[in-house]
Order: structure tokens, then sequence, then C-alpha cells
């Protein structure tokens, strides 16, 4: 029975979590529960198995999710991150989110079809680059490309959300958690930089 209400109570978070995520307010410790869960399989199994996802779907999220934070010299990215689970675990709790995420990918097969006769996973690097170019900026807002921004919007910010919220990212911040201090110092530049702004 404990385990009934374990799972209900994981598949409640996650849906919390996909709700939070589809109207902007991302709980940190939940999100860093998605995480658990992802590698908690992962570790078990040797692999994630996608919820939500398609096998294509799939590859093309981890491209897209490598393109918008790849691993440099001093961090890893978003793959190592775990970006591409967080989303599907979220897209499979909550079907706007779900659609936002297979609609759009889609549409990213379809727009970079129209323009070079293959799909986004396919397509050379240069070419998933120009078109990410274009729907990067609202600037270009258009019948064509509008379903695209909004899209690589959601993309965007969520696989930040993803890395930082991840062991990864909170390295990568240098975040130390919270700690008790033998004493609170403010530094003389903040202090003179306070009462040259308050006039006094």
């Amino acid at each position: 029975m404990s385990n009934a209400n374990e799972t209900t109570s994981r598949r409640d978070l996650f849906r919390n979590v996909a709700l939070a995520a589809v109207l902007g307010g991302l709980d940190v410790e939940a999100a860093q529960h998605v995480h658990t869960t992802a590698a908690a399989e992962k570790s078990a199994t040797g692999a994630y198995k996608a919820k939500l996802l398609n096998a294509h779907e799939y590859q093309t999220m981890q491209k897209l999710a490598n393109l918008i934070l790849p691993a440099d010299e001093h961090s890893k990215g978003a793959l190592d991150a775990g970006a591409v689970e967080f989303i599907d675990l979220l897209c499979s709790q909550n079907p706007d989110l779900a659609s936002i995420y297979t609609g759009g990918l889609a549409w990213m097969d379809r727009a970079m079809e129209k323009r070079y006769g293959k799909d986004f996973v396919s397509a050379s690097a240069e070419q998933q680059t120009a078109l990410l170019d274009l729907i990067a900026y609202r600037k270009n807002d258009s019948a064509e490309l509008g379903p695209g921004i909004v899209f690589f919007d959601w993309a965007r910010k969520m696989v930040v959300d993803a890395f930082y919220t991840s062991a990864i990212g909170v390295k990568d911040v240098g975040y130390m958690g919270n700690k008790g201090m033998s004493e609170f110092k403010v530094s003389q530049e903040a202090i003179d930089y306070v009462v040259k702004r308050s006039g006094l």
C-alpha cells in the first residue's frame, strides 16, 4: 500500500512540476526530484526510457538541447544534466506541455524539410543553426515562423531550467548550499554605493 501511495505522490509531484512549468513558476526542489527520478531509472536499467516522446522526437529534442546549452571547457551541457529526460517526464504528466513539445518538434521537422529537404536531426549543423537563428527572435514573428518562435521560447527556457536545477547546473553556478556563517560582512563598496544612492 505504501508503494502505491509513493507512486501516486510521485506522479502528483510530476504533474505539479509540469503545471508549474506551464504557468511559469518552477519549484526548484520539485524539479530536482524529477532529475532524481530520471537518474534512478538510468542507474537501475542502464538507460532512460522515454515516457512521451517517440524515438525521433527524443532524438530531435536531444539535438536541440545540445544546441541550446552545449558542454564547454568549463562545464558539462544540457545532455549531461538530463535536460531531455526532465522535459520528457514533465510532458508525460501534462497534456498541454505534451502538445507544445510534440507539436513544436513536428514544426521543426516541417520547417527544415521545407528549407533543406531533410528533418532537423538529418540537417547539417549550419542548417540547424540557420533555422534557430530565425526562431530565436520575436522580431522575426510571422505566420510562417510564429509557431516555431513560440516553441523555441519554451524549449530554451525549459532546457535552461532543467540544466540549472540539476546537480551539474547547481555545481556550475557554484552554489554551496545553506551554511552557517560565523560573521556577516558587507563590502565597503556596497555600503558606499547604497549611501551614494540614498543621498545621505
